[in-house]
């Protein structure tokens, strides 16, 4: 049986070992600790942030961003359409309305011109947005200049999920870092992992503390147990925090083995008609998290879904895009702004293995068999 190949596993190495057994020998397991500490300073100084609260996951941070944001029920926040479920369920949390926007070709993100334009007509409406909620999607920046101007005109917290682009430039600067906060995800199919956790970075003092403080079940500073807020169980664990330091030793080496698999597969596949690869937008410069590929039905001979089948029967996981939120039952009473960019993407886009531990064998496999595809009009 050939030995299957996942679309982008943990990759871990003996450095997580040994920090988790510091942990384990100085007893801080729990929900704070020397490595929590540690890791939000070495995160914070390697994004460029001033301030970065470690958590549970990346849904974590873009919920507690939301709400500090000052995002409230009946407030309609704007979010990229082209994105994980993920993006958007804090937005429910808080009682808020999504109103999903669509995506622009360059870099497949948020469509600045098209945010602008929304924006104009909530205010128009009289409708109060509570944030812009942009996605770099795949580990690729969005126009962050474009972006941050229009809600700046409008005086509209930026949130940016930067989920998938750890390690990920605009204009030479870290992704996560422009607006009013960022969230970032250790899930472990991420370029690093705690197994599972995430990052809020921000630039505020205050908004680091009352996170902090949120996120400790918003125990008041009293011997007992006094609470006079709402508050959540969502700081990362020592543990997980001292896998994450480790990781975070290795976030160059493992971006750049993601573009060598990028590079590959464009060296494998780009001349074959009907495939297209995800560009790289001239302002910042990608993670290729997942390499990604778009399948033309007509110019290939098979579609999207042929190939990633053709895959799965040979032990090669390969997935579509993912399915615009304004097409997912969930949102099915959600406005959306346009729909048809990120709609076409989605149902010709397939994300290749990705692995950071990905072989050069590994690859010509994968390349190998999508090539063998069973195709309309070929012997």
């Amino acid at each position: 049986m050939t030995e299957p190949i996942l679309l982008s596993p943990p990759h871990l190495g003996t450095r997580e070992q040994e920090l988790v057994r510091e942990a384990f020998a100085s007893n801080w397991i729990a929900p704070v600790g020397p490595h929590v500490d540690a890791f939000e300073r070495e995160f914070a100084a390697r994004v460029g942030a001033a301030h970065a609260v470690a958590l549970s996951s990346g849904t974590a941070a873009l919920h507690l961003a939301l709400e500090l944001a000052g995002v409230a029920a009946g407030d309609v926040v704007l979010c990229s359409t082209l994105t994980f479920v993920a993006s958007a369920n804090p937005i429910l949390y808080l009682g808020a309305h999504p109103v999903f926007v669509d995506s622009e070709l360059e870099s497949w993100n948020l469509d600045p011109a098209l945010l602008a334009a929304e924006l104009d007509r909530e205010r128009a409406a009289g409708r109060r947005v509570g944030a812009v909620l942009a996605v770099h999607v795949f580990g690729q920046s969005a126009n962050l200049e474009a972006v941050a101007a229009a809600c700046q005109r409008h005086r509209v917290p930026l949130i940016e999920d930067a989920a998938e682009a750890l390690g990920a430039t605009f204009r030479g600067n870290a992704v996560g870092t422009r607006g009013f906060a960022g969230a970032f995800s250790f899930n472990g199919n991420k370029i690093i992992t705690t197994s599972g956790g995430g990052m809020l970075v921000c630039p505020d003092a205050e908004v680091a503390r009352r996170a902090r403080f949120l996120a400790t079940q918003a125990r008041e500073a009293e011997a007992h147990y006094e609470h006079r807020t709402r508050g959540y169980n969502y700081r990362l664990s020592n543990v997980l925090a001292a896998i994450g330091r480790a990781q975070l030793e290795q976030l160059d080496d493992r971006v750049e083995r993601r573009r060598e698999n990028f590079r590959h597969y464009h060296e494998l596949l780009a001349g074959e008609p009907g495939i297209t690869f995800m560009p790289e937008a001239e302002w910042g410069r990608a993670t290729r998290w997942l390499s990604v590929l778009l399948v033309e039905p007509q110019a290939f001979g098979a579609t999207r879904e042929d190939v990633r089948l053709h895959l799965l029967a040979d032990g090669i996981e390969a997935r579509p895009l993912w399915k615009p939120l304004h097409r997912q039952p969930l949102f099915a009473r959600c406005r959306a702004v346009g729909g048809s960019v990120a709609e076409g993407l989605f149902d010709r886009g397939l994300c290749l293995p990705s692995g950071s531990q990905l072989t050069a064998a590994q690859r010509e496999r994968v390349a190998r068999r999508l090539l063998s595809t069973p195709r309309r009009g070929r012997r």
